[in-house]
């Protein structure tokens, strides 16, 4: 979810398995009629995708204010954020999540990631300290603080808190890239919007900031570089075709690397960026590309295990409006795909095609294009993804021009008569279940069973963070 800045940043915005389901074929859903809008709550699905588990946010996040958001996942526990903290979940049992634990430590979004023991947490509002008991202070505050915060989770059931580490404009969302030869992990930030009256947060902000957290001494996490990738300029941003209105580029709203590969993908507001990260702490632009046409705002990305491709999602509207609708259609807050074509440095991103949920939601619901990861099935590229209100999409791009969706499941709107921002923040896939964190519900625990997703059942991570892609099928 992207935000603006002012004097004070704003806060808040702002399905039995079918085995003759056919490629590309969903059937209509359980819960409502084809076609219609569920009422308030309630739940719809393909056959194919199914809720097994739910788990209300708990006191002290049951607040409307305080947002799930992120997921991080490490020996069988599911690691939330929140804006308000963070909650550790038990889900080796998926039908069975339980609570283990949960740290109060207000500053949105609190972005989460894991290495080992440690946890990353990222604070992108402008708080009075770099405690988990400061208070909301002004932005244009010099003494204002913002960044990443470390925590030893060695002891799931009561995280201790061990660092911190300020960075320019705080920190919006960060990606967790192990870096063994230096025995120890970085954290590339990526943070946006800076204003001449803010003295963290001083244009130009054409940068990230790279943080360096030693394994054997977190207490000593530091930046370490921060690295330049608009030298000449981004995105201008301006007005699209349709009269909506696209970002100008002022940094990166998300970074997701595939470190096997030496590559990384940036989501840069106005922006789509092509990195090699061959040198960790040097990060070079090898393609940068726009879309004046369709894109509003370039959120997060995702590469297919081949690396032959990135799928780029358009957060229109901030993730704070109904814009899965007839008036937006299927192209605007959508996803695009790109092919990755060529090698090295002569790689470049090729436009195919976009893809859109194609069940239009009520007015009251926002929805929009947001966080997903692939299911790991060797020779198909399918993605599980979120859709805030929209709820959770299961589709296939294998073939780049024409993606199709394969399973949904979603709740109705949370409210018929205004719009209360909530749904699916971030839909992973982690150990043959899909796992989401739901804004205002909290976690839900989906079970896919299709043939075409059945393979993926059989791959196992310990730990797996969505910004940091893993490769599989060797």
């Amino acid at each position: 979810m992207k935000r603006s800045r002012n004097a004070r940043r704003l806060s808040g915005v702002l399905v039995a398995a079918v085995a003759a389901l056919t490629a590309g074929a969903i059937t209509a859903p359980a819960g409502s009629a084809q076609g219609e809008i569920p009422g308030v709550d309630e739940i719809v699905h393909s056959p194919n995708l199914r809720q097994i588990a739910h788990l209300d946010k708990q006191p002290p996040f049951d607040q409307q204010s305080a947002f799930g958001t992120d997921i991080a996942f490490t020996g069988g526990h599911a690691i939330v954020g929140n804006y308000d903290g963070f909650t550790i979940y038990d889900v080796r049992k998926p039908h069975k999540p339980r609570v283990v634990s949960q740290v109060y430590c207000p500053g949105g979004q609190n972005d989460v990631s894991v290495s080992g023991d440690l946890l990353f947490l990222s604070t992108d509002y402008a708080r009075s300290n770099d405690s988990c008991t400061s208070e909301p202070l002004a932005a244009s505050d010099p003494s204002s603080w913002e960044g990443i915060k470390v925590f030893d989770i060695s002891d799931l059931s009561a995280p201790e808190y061990v660092a911190s580490v300020r960075t320019d404009c705080g920190s919006h969302t960060h990606t967790m890239v192990p870096d063994r030869k230096r025995k120890s992990v970085l954290l590339y930030v990526s943070s946006y919007s800076p204003a001449p009256q803010l003295p963290n947060c001083q244009p130009p902000h054409d940068k990230i900031s790279i943080v360096e957290v030693p394994l054997a001494h977190p207490e000593r996490a530091e930046v370490v570089a921060t690295p330049v990738l608009f030298p000449d300029g981004g995105n201008e941003g301006g007005t699209n075709p349709d009269g909506t209105r696209r970002a100008a580029t002022s940094g990166c709203h998300d970074l997701t690397a595939y470190p096997e590969r030496n590559l990384m993908a940036g989501a840069c507001m106005g922006d789509g960026l092509l990195i090699d990260i061959r040198d960790r702490l040097r990060p070079r632009v090898i393609d940068q590309v726009q879309d004046n046409v369709n894109f509003a705002f370039w959120h997060s990305a995702t590469f297919n295990n081949a690396g032959t491709k990135v799928v780029f999602t358009d957060e229109l509207g901030g993730g704070g409006q109904p814009t899965c609708n007839a008036r937006f259609g299927p192209q605007r807050g959508a996803d695009g795909i790109y092919d990755v074509t060529g090698r090295g440095a002569t790689a470049k991103l090729e436009f195919r095609s976009y893809f859109k949920i194609p069940r239009h939601q009520a007015g009251t619901e926002n929805c929009v294009a947001h966080n997903g990861s692939l299911i790991p099935v060797k020779g198909r590229d399918i993605m599980v993804q979120a859709w805030y209100q929209g709820g959770v999409s299961v589709w296939d791009f294998t073939d780049s021009a024409n993606p199709h969706e394969i399973a949904y499941w979603e709740r109705g709107p949370l409210s018929d008569t205004e719009n209360v921002v909530g749904g699916s923040w971030s839909a992973y896939y982690y150990n043959g279940h899909i796992y989401s964190s739901d804004i205002q519900k909290g976690l839900d625990v989906l079970a896919i069973r299709d043939p075409r997703t059945a393979p993926a059942k059989s791959v196992r991570y310990d730990e797996f963070n969505a910004q940091t892609q893993p490769h599989y099928g060797r």
